[in-house]
């Protein structure tokens, strides 16, 4: 079974995971890098470095970054003055200087995601949405638009959202590999991600969307749990950018792009109002905290496809 899963964030890296643990599809991970930035003077791809270093099983307690890691080099750049709000480990900082340098070199982003999907022994494929440049930008309710990393980090993502612009989105093409995967996908999933900060500049990108409107199977897994985020903002962010609450939040942030939605079972009482939007729903235990239980969900899924 062919699989593309668009993940962005650690709700997606898990199910990554978990699908990959697996063994039994060939998956393609469709990874967001609005959030990408320069930090340090390196190329810093968030999303692409959770999403491998989960599958790898060496992500961090947090969810991100790598697990056991030390942060001498942020201490000694700390007493030169230079704000290191923004944290990498010593190992992790290795990651982040090969990408700068192979960028530097002239390799596109894909190539090197590549290299180091093959250091890391994956068995699976992980792609950039583009190798184009792609930046997301926050407006806040003060008015201000703001980068991705002063909203999310330096602010804690803690700003009512009242809009969101993807630099550089309309002009860029899917990475190599990308549109090829959708269309000989069984299914396209997109993963437990924040639908506007994580997937949107995914969908922003020409011929995304378009390729995942004629997949033979659209099914999306829910971020929410009891009505909330297990991580980061997604439901104050759907609520602020217009949506409706809860998992129709949800459905309406992919209009109509899915046909079906994985919810929690602490929502199963949303079952009513999502069916009623034609949307087909599953309800199971969406909790991905363990390596166990994303095996668990992901075995369950496939069986569901």
């Amino acid at each position: 079974m062919n699989i593309v899963l668009l993940s962005g964030g650690v709700g997606g890296a898990r199910l990554a995971r978990g699908l990959v643990d697996l063994g039994e599809v060939d998956l393609t991970v469709v990874v967001n890098v609005g959030d990408d930035d320069e930090d340090y003077g390196l190329a810093i791809s968030p999303d692409l470095d959770t999403v491998s270093y989960t599958m790898a099983g060496v992500q961090g307690p947090q969810g991100w970054g790598l697990g056991d890691d030390s942060f001498t080099t942020m201490h000694h750049l700390s007493e030169f003055g230079i704000d290191t709000t923004f944290q990498i480990g010593d190992a992790d900082l290795a990651t982040k200087l090969f990408r700068t340098d192979m960028a530097r070199s002239g390799m596109p982003l894909s190539a090197i995601t590549r290299r180091i999907v093959e250091v890391l022994d994956i068995a699976a494929t992980v792609l950039p949405a583009s190798d184009d440049r792609i930046r997301t930008r926050v407006k806040t309710a003060d008015g201000h638009w703001r980068s991705f990393r002063e909203y999310f980090v330096t602010r804690h993502h803690q700003d009512e959202v009242r809009d969101l612009a993807f630099d550089g989105a309309t002009e860029a093409s899917p990475a190599p590999g990308v549109l090829e995967a959708l269309d000989r996908a069984d299914a396209v999933i997109i993963g437990p991600s924040n639908p506007p900060l994580s997937i949107w500049p995914i969908l922003a990108i020409p011929g995304i969307a378009g390729a995942i409107a004629t997949a033979r199977r659209r099914i999306a897994v829910s971020p929410l749990i009891d009505g909330k985020a297990v991580k980061g903002p997604a439901d104050r962010v759907l609520l602020s950018l217009g949506m409706p609450p809860g998992n129709e939040g949800i459905v309406a942030a992919y209009g109509g792009l899915v046909d079906e939605l994985v919810i929690d079972q602490s929502d199963a009482s949303e079952r009513g109002r999502l069916t009623a939007t034609g949307t087909t729903v599953h309800i199971r235990d969406t909790h991905l905290g363990s390596r166990e239980d994303s095996r668990a969900f992901a075995s369950w899924l496939i069986d569901l496809l």
